[in-house]
């Protein structure tokens, strides 16, 4: 009886662990440095979009990130947009940042934009200022995911491009 638990527990940590080996096999890691950056868009939505300066805290966490990062405004929008290279827990998701800011996130329907495109969204709460937040990830050969975690499982079995956008937009609510 002893014998069979541990080869149960033994099983079960080589199947926990298959992905990540089977991973690593599959194709060297990639990095910023591997992949060419396209550069950033102009504009987002039809609107043109002004760069703002990254905050302290963004920076310090933009220089372990597998990508860039970067912050825009649209003049009425604030838009985070992530260039990832590979899959990663660095990337997650939007509401774990407002949360960790002081933040009550309350989670919404999923949003359908103007050109049908799908976005996970919430509503973020901090004394008076509430705002709508909508993100979701794109790869460059177009698939697409509302869940960072969908997305990271994806990425690490080597679905999709092999790098993506991670697009988050903040408004506030009227």
């Amino acid at each position: 009886m002893r014998r069979s638990y541990v080869c149960y527990i033994v099983a079960c940590v080589i199947a926990a662990w298959t992905p990540f080996v089977t991973a690593r096999f599959e194709s060297p890691a990639t990095g910023a440095e591997l992949t060419p950056f396209p550069g950033w868009s102009s504009t987002f939505e039809g609107k043109p979009l002004t760069e703002l300066p990254l905050k302290e805290m963004e920076k310090t966490f933009a220089a372990g990130f597998p990508g860039r990062i970067m912050r825009f405004s649209d003049g009425e929008r604030e838009i985070i947009v992530r260039w990832v290279t590979e899959a990663t827990r660095m990337l997650h998701p939007a509401s774990d940042c407002f949360q960790g800011l002081g933040y009550t996130v309350k989670p919404l329907a999923a949003h359908r934009d103007q050109n049908g495109a799908l976005w996970a969204s919430f509503a973020a709460t901090k004394g008076d200022e509430r705002l709508l937040v909508r993100e979701r990830i794109i790869s460059d050969s177009g698939e697409t995911w509302t869940d960072v975690s969908a997305w990271y499982w994806s990425a690490l079995r080597h679905e999709g491009s092999g790098s993506w956008w991670a697009i988050t937009v903040a408004q506030k609510e009227h």
